[in-house]
């Protein structure tokens, strides 16, 4: 198991590296570094000595990725893949195009996302694991039908609309919570709240569907009707044995979440105005930063691969087959 842990960090690393050329290829595929020293100098009436002193002041004057005026590892070191994406690998994100520093953005912001997403991520999948096995005890029945027409209306509706019917009754109507807003803190659950009410309610067709997919499946395997004819009630099976065996497709769904935990959500800290890094990513992308969204596009991709390990770590915890390796 070690080394097979192993050999999956090791094979982390080149694809860190096309991630990082990719995501160096695409940007510049659409912008310049002229075009974007214009865009952040603003195109009208800009010359190009301007041009050419926020380029070397933002190290943007270098060329992609060989330097033929420079000599030696010149080349190499004097171009924008060696300043730009190489320091992303000892996660020195350096500054942004606007002048802020990165690494203080990410530490500063990255509370608001976690203080939202980890209540979010635990009590929406608490929640559809619930709501699931209660339509398998009555699978089949009016009570499952109603509730996967219930699913599929709700899978149906924008995520938009869970946001604003949230602020309108819940902020505007019942004054129960703010409308938006964000301090830290202790009193950080106050204006967490809502959001992740209205993301749970967002998410609990498409998840409740999946969970009792899962479940369903193992509902009728032998080891369950010989626990049936053990004496065992239908919720002791569904809780003990059904839930149990149903856990590795569970644990592969919640690593595709795992980013999230980290980046936010860009919707929910948008409509709320949570200082968040979802929030974030998506002002980089309007203001085209590219310093910041090459930042959080390699922090992601961090961020998932290292989910993917500690899901092949919960596999070995929870499935005895991948521990003896068998």
């Amino acid at each position: 198991m070690t080394r097979h842990i192993l050999k999956r960090v090791l094979s982390a690393i080149p694809l860190l590296v096309g991630i990082n050329l990719i995501t160096l290829l695409l940007f510049f595929a659409v912008n310049t570094p002229e075009a974007i020293a214009r865009a952040h100098l603003g195109n009208k009436h800009i010359t190009e000595e301007q041009v050419h002193v926020w380029l070397v002041s933002h190290d943007y004057q270098y060329p992609l990725f060989y330097n033929a005026n420079a000599s030696g590892l010149g080349a190499i070191t004097q171009t924008l893949w060696w300043h730009k994406a190489m320091p992303l690998f000892i996660f020195h994100f350096g500054m942004s195009d606007n002048g802020s520093d990165i690494d203080t953005d990410i530490k500063t912001r990255m509370w608001p996302s976690l203080a939202l997403a980890i209540p979010l991520l635990l009590i929406g999948v608490i929640t559809n694991i619930v709501f699931s096995m209660f339509l398998l005890i009555f699978r089949y029945q009016l009570v499952d039908k109603i509730g996967n027409i219930f699913c599929v209306l709700a899978m149906s509706i924008s995520p938009l609309f869970y946001i604003m019917v949230g602020q309108y009754l819940v902020a505007r109507t019942w004054l129960w919570l703010p409308v938006s807003g964000y301090v830290g803190g202790i009193d950080a659950w106050h204006f967490v709240l809502l959001p992740v009410i209205v993301g749970v309610a967002g998410g609990i067709g498409v998840g409740t569907r999946w969970y009792r997919s899962l479940l369903l499946e193992e509902v009728h395997q032998d080891y369950v009707r010989t626990a049936r004819a053990k004496g065992q009630t239908e919720w002791q099976v569904l809780w003990r044995q059904v839930l149990p065996n149903a856990l590795l497709p569970i644990l592969t769904g919640i690593v595709v979440i795992i980013p999230s935990l980290f980046l936010g959500s860009l919707i929910l800290e948008s409509f709320f105005g949570i200082p968040g890094l979802g929030n974030y990513m998506l002002e980089a992308i309007q203001q085209q930063d590219y310093a910041i969204v090459r930042s959080m596009v390699f922090l992601g991709s961090v961020l998932y691969i290292v989910g993917l390990i500690l899901t092949d770590i919960a596999y070995a915890i929870v499935d005895p087959r991948v521990r003896l390796g068998s």
